[in-house]
């Protein structure tokens, strides 16, 4: 698959009865995708992965997979406390028709660069499907410094673009510097997006994608174009959203702004809970203000996949 553009880390809807949602995630796919999103990837920490059971990740999968044409791409996000069922879940995304894979460390447990290494390697060697490589030192304590992901890039031809979710823009520039065009480097903090592609990022795996597409592949558009004016006109409006993305009940948050744009519910599986009482109140606040104040600006040709 080809690693740029506007990539949603893909929220799961959930019934009233807090079972998976298909035909809600079909919708919402669909609208994404074609809203000129790049593709999508799902059962990542906005996916509330670590609440689902295996099954329910590979169906959730395979139904996405069917829903979506074959040229609008499907990454699945690689979690899992065991090396074991990692590569199982490699495995499984490979046979339902993934198009992609998203490693993740294992959750809890904060291993050594030795230790990392085996176990994205364990997933790497497990398949075929191109991987990206996610980090996230901050959630998950398993920091992939730049010499990290040269060393797993010289060794695993699979292995073509990396999730710099650090929040320090250097790594992208220390990246680039290392490993030139051999990875495609993306931005996956919403709130550091056009400081990214500034640095040299040509993708985003974005958050708030899943509430307002249009807005998100704008912004990237815009940035990428180097159209300076309209990038921070829609940026300094998206920032209060933007930064949702970046706090402790970031999926409550994401999720709320789908309900309130009418393409979601705020519902999530414990132990979160929805938002209740000031919590609610200040967020809603913020979402209305800046969805009365949504700015209209002239769209750029789209960069995702045309239906």
């Amino acid at each position: 698959m080809q690693w740029k553009g506007v990539i949603p880390a893909m929220t799961t809807a959930f019934d009233r009865e807090l079972a998976v949602d298909h035909e809600a995630m079909a919708h919402h796919a669909q609208w994404m995708i074609a809203s000129g999103c790049s593709g999508l990837v799902a059962l990542g920490s906005l996916g509330e992965a670590a609440t689902l059971t295996f099954d329910e990740k590979v169906e959730i999968l395979r139904r996405l997979r069917s829903t979506l044409p074959a040229k609008a791409p499907v990454v699945a996000a690689i979690s899992a406390l065991a090396t074991k069922e990692a590569v199982a879940l490699a495995r499984a995304a490979e046979a339902v028709g993934c198009d992609g894979l998203m490693i993740l460390p294992p959750y809890v447990y904060q291993g050594d660069w030795r230790e990392m290494r085996e176990h994205v390697g364990a997933v790497l060697r497990a398949t075929r499907l191109s991987c990206m490589l996610y980090n996230n030192p901050i959630a998950y304590g398993t920091d992939f410094k730049p010499e990290h992901i040269r060393e797993l890039a010289e060794n695993y031809d699979n292995l073509h673009a990396v999730k710099e979710s650090s929040a320090d823009l250097r790594r992208v520039t220390a990246i680039r510097a290392l490993l030139g065009e051999r990875l495609a480097v993306f931005v996956g903090v919403d709130d550091a997006i056009v400081e990214g592609i500034a640095a040299g990022a040509v993708g985003w795996i974005a958050g708030l994608v899943n509430a307002l597409p249009e807005e998100s592949v704008l912004l990237f558009d815009y940035a990428s174009a180097g159209r300076q004016q309209e990038t921070f006109t829609l940026y300094r409006w998206f920032l209060p959203l933007l930064q949702m993305d970046t706090v402790p009940k970031f999926v409550q948050l994401i999720k709320l702004v789908q309900e309130k744009v009418g393409k979601g519910s705020a519902r999530v599986r414990p132990p979160r809970l929805e938002l209740s009482g000031k919590e609610l109140e200040e967020a809603t606040a913020v979402i209305e203000e800046s969805l009365q104040s949504r700015p209209r600006l002239a769209p750029l040709p789209l960069t995702g996949v045309m239906l």
